[in-house]
């Protein structure tokens, strides 16, 4: 059985992500991956993504942000990979 890479990353996406449903829509595909973290949007326009899990999962919830909703517009998708103290549960909404 191969092993699971867990990590926590921080992405932000910019473009027209505000106002469009992207948050419900990240909310979406990040719980049916099972994922946990949270979705924000942040005062520049952009959306924040923390996400915790299977990097391989993380991989496939980046893919689907670089497309988003129909009615968003995806100018750019930055990730990093970070520390974080915070124990999340679920993954949610702020």
């Amino acid at each position: 059985m191969p092993e699971t890479t867990v990590s926590t990353v921080r992405i932000i996406v910019s473009g027209f992500v505000q106002g469009v449903g992207f948050r419900y829509y990240v909310y979406r595909e990040a719980s049916s991956l099972g994922l946990n973290g949270y979705v924000k949007n942040l005062p520049t326009g952009q959306v924040e993504v923390v996400a915790l899990g299977d990097k391989g999962l993380i991989d496939e919830l980046v893919k689907t942000l670089r497309v988003g909703p129909g009615y968003a517009s995806i100018a750019g998708v930055q990730l990093e990979e970070i520390e974080i103290e915070e124990e999340f549960k679920d993954f949610s909404i702020r």
